[in-house]
């Protein structure tokens, strides 16, 4: 048995009362994933649309500690 069929095997046992917790507990464990999916497409979406012929130039790890002062 698969933990997901497990954990519907569960939710039955579980008193009506209670059915708000699980809820959003499972809401706010699915929401994170949601929001960083969005924000992850939103930024793959300003990168790809980017016109700038810059964009894509590599640094060295050494020419970016150059640059920002780190020694």
């Amino acid at each position: 048995m698969s933990d997901k069929e497990k954990i519907v095997q569960l939710l039955e046992l579980v008193p009506e009362y209670k059915i708000g917790y699980v809820l959003a507990y499972i809401q706010g464990i699915t929401a994170d994933e949601e929001a960083d999916d969005l924000f992850c497409r939103k930024l793959a979406d300003e990168y790809y649309s980017d016109t700038d012929p810059e964009k894509d130039k590599e640094y060295t790890l050494e020419e970016c500690k150059k640059a920002w002062g780190i020694d």
